[in-house]
């Protein structure tokens, strides 16, 4: 059982570097501008936390791309406080067994777990080059990341579940191993091209 604590807390320290003049800057995730992908972490923090206690209903059967409502002037802290409380419902053992339901699909709870921890790795990054802010990544979440996408690949198509898999070398650091693998060019930047 992995602990998203630590990539949950990395993630929230990004939180207070999004200016409100960025929230229409693109993302490495070409479907959300900042503002889109602070709400599609919010929907998806809320959607995960409660598929870890089987609170099953309006959040866990919602469509993660579906439209994203205006964000909510109190995102910060809300997003905050539901990483917090997304990182403390995977740490019952009850959230990795059995099934239970995010993005509208039932799931083994271990798989959802994983899904729900490289969504914080990947999503963090994409804010975070997307912000112009620094971003590492927690060792053991960026592992876990990069055995779910490995796994997740269809070998002979080279695509992840996010699209074609971006070519690293295999002594990348584990950051750029996991963007690559996410079909994200590690080498993403904010700034215009020249």
């Amino acid at each position: 059982m992995p602990d998203l604590g630590p990539q949950a807390n990395e993630v929230k320290m990004l939180l207070d570097g999004v200016a409100d003049d960025r929230l229409d800057a693109p993302t490495p995730c070409p479907e959300y501008s900042v503002e889109g992908m602070l709400n599609h972490l919010l929907g998806l923090t809320a959607a995960f936390r409660d598929a870890a206690r089987k609170d099953l209903g309006a959040n866990t059967g919602a469509d993660p791309l579906g439209e994203s409502p205006s964000l909510p002037a109190d995102w910060r802290s809300r997003l905050s406080r539901q990483l917090d409380e997304l990182a403390e419902a995977w740490r019952s053992e009850d959230a990795w067994e059995g099934q239970t339901q995010a993005g509208g699909v039932t799931l083994p709870g271990a798989v959802a777990g994983m899904v729900a921890l490289n969504e914080i790795v990947l999503h963090g990054w994409d804010l975070a080059r997307a912000t112009d802010q620094p971003y590492l990544g927690d060792p053991d979440s960026l592992r876990a990341s990069i055995d779910l996408l490995s796994q997740s690949m269809e070998a002979e198509m080279r695509n992840s579940i996010f699209g074609p898999v971006v070519d690293v070398p295999a002594e990348a650091p584990l950051l750029d191993r996991a963007v690559g693998l996410s079909g994200r060019r590690p080498d993403w930047t904010s700034a215009p091209a020249a």
